[in-house]
């Protein structure tokens, strides 16, 4: 998971579970350092001897498992809770013609599909980032002062790969006309700190108004010099960047996973 969100105690745990050598007294902000720096290390290490595909494999095989399992636990707990939820508007389903059964179906997959999107979302951007960090270990995620904004004082930037600010997204369906004025204040304020905003999504909305926020957010990018790729252009700016065919690596792990029936 993204280290960056779990507490003290839960990346004290991360240490120890990967050999990292931790002392009772170490901050969050040093926990994650000592992280970063086995991260580092391992990747420089792979670099060296030419086994940085088994290594980042290996790596992406872990992350996915640990999302499986931390999705399993919540996907299981939200059914839990969910047998004793009051059911009184299954009348309203009845009587637009979806009967209880149907109703108690709908609200289960609703619930199910919450926590899947936002982790399928989480896992996709992470790994994406790591083969970006197997090719630049010198590369990180950072921040941007806010110049421009008055809500937000900073952005943050997924991947900072040299000169290059690479916003990472596994796909992004927002219709929030808001949205385009957020986004143009980022870019502008990547922009001012002497970056290249680069936005990099891999799967692109399909209905009407989120396609055409998706358009002028695409004119935004390139109106500052800027570059945006999404859909299979994202797969190959990975592919081109690091030399890593994510696509193709996951649709391995997916083939030994879960095979689909021919």
């Amino acid at each position: 998971m993204k280290i960056e969100s779990l507490k003290k105690k839960e990346l004290e745990n991360y240490c120890h579970k990967y050999g990292i050598k931790v002392q009772s007294k170490n901050t969050k902000q040093q926990l994650l350092e000592l992280i970063n720096k086995d991260k580092f290390n391992k990747i420089t290490n792979a670099i060296k001897q030419g086994k940085q595909l088994e290594l980042l494999i290996s790596q992406i095989l872990l992350i996915s498992e640990e999302y499986a399992s931390q999705l399993k636990i919540q996907i299981d707990l939200r059914k839990e809770e969910m047998r004793n939820d009051d059911t009184s508007h299954y009348l309203i389903y009845r009587v637009l013609g979806i009967s209880s059964q149907e109703g108690q179906k709908i609200d289960e997959y609703q619930n199910i599909g919450r926590f899947l999107y936002n982790y399928a979302g989480s896992f996709l951007e992470e790994i994406a980032s790591l083969c970006l960090l197997f090719n630049n270990p010198q590369g990180k995620k950072t921040t941007v002062k806010d110049s421009f904004g008055k809500k937000l004082k900073t952005f943050e930037i997924d991947f900072l790969d040299g000169n290059d600010a690479i916003e990472i997204k596994w796909r992004d369906a927002t219709t929030d006309g808001d949205h385009i004025t957020k986004e143009h204040t980022r870019v502008k304020a990547i922009q001012n700190s002497g970056y290249k905003p680069i936005r990099v999504m891999f799967y692109y909305p399909q209905r009407e108004q989120a396609i055409k926020i998706q358009q002028t957010l695409e004119t935004v990018y390139k109106g500052v010099n800027g570059e945006y790729y999404a859909g299979e252009q994202a797969w190959n700016f990975i592919r081109n960047r690091t030399g890593f065919d994510l696509k193709q690596i996951l649709i391995d792990i997916a083939d030994q996973k879960t095979p689909e029936k021919s």
